[in-house]
């Protein structure tokens, strides 16, 4: 039964009840150090959360891009409170794995952000991520207004092009407003950061189809 709830996505009725209270988590970014992984943000800068698969590996992604102030990593997209990280696997939240990118539009549009998005995963393979099976690892761009929703819509479409012209399927991400943003276990955040798992396993990859540059309004 899980294994196949993990192959589709639930309606709110079966999601597990979850919890009132916050999963712990770290104050402080493992790798920008000084910078915190939860709001406040410095005004200047502006938010997106994502699902590419994995969490570990997309978020090192971001960490590693210019012009990205702090990174976190969560569930985003279901309908269990607080879920863990076992509740999520199960398929049972709705939830699919998530990252929070904090950028500084003056350093690095949001198109921009977009394009490392739609570049380092697979966007078309639905409820998965090359081996890595189940709802949670569904490919999703949560916004936070319409001024961002119209950027997000327009890269798909130019993404989309450039996929069908190099004879790839559909794109099939998730594209809905930001509810709540879940911050996963404190041993997630930053897990394959050097002083936690240098080494480890990163399952996303991309389609090899670059992202076409000036994707819609910056």
């Amino acid at each position: 039964m899980v294994l196949f709830k993990a192959r589709r996505m639930i309606t709110p009725d079966e999601a597990l009840p979850g919890r009132s209270t916050p999963l712990s988590v770290p104050e402080r970014h493992a790798v920008f150090g000084d910078r915190p992984i939860k709001p406040p943000f410095p005004e200047t800068t502006s938010t997106l959360v994502v699902g590419m698969g994995c969490f570990w590996g997309a978020e090192r992604i971001f960490w590693r891009t210019d012009g990205v102030w702090t990174t976190a990593v969560g569930y985003a997209g279901g309908y269990t409170p607080n879920p863990t990280y076992e509740e999520v696997c199960t398929g049972l939240t709705g939830h699919t794995e998530a990252v929070l990118v904090v950028f500084d539009p003056s350093v690095i549009t949001l198109s921009q952000v977009l394009k490392v998005f739609w570049e380092n995963h697979d966007p078309t393979q639905g409820l998965r991520q090359g081996n890595d099976v189940g709802s949670q690892y569904r490919s999703a761009i949560y916004y936070a207004d319409d001024a961002q929703r119209e950027v997000v819509e327009r890269s798909r479409e130019q993404f989309q092009e450039a996929l069908s012209a190099a004879g790839h399927g559909e794109i099939t991400t998730e594209i809905a407003p930001l509810g709540e943003f879940y911050y996963a276990e404190g041993y997630h955040q930053q897990y394959l950061s050097e002083s936690k798992n240098p080494n480890g396993y990163c399952g996303i990859d991309g389609t090899g189809v670059s992202c076409p540059i000036g994707l819609g309004t910056a």
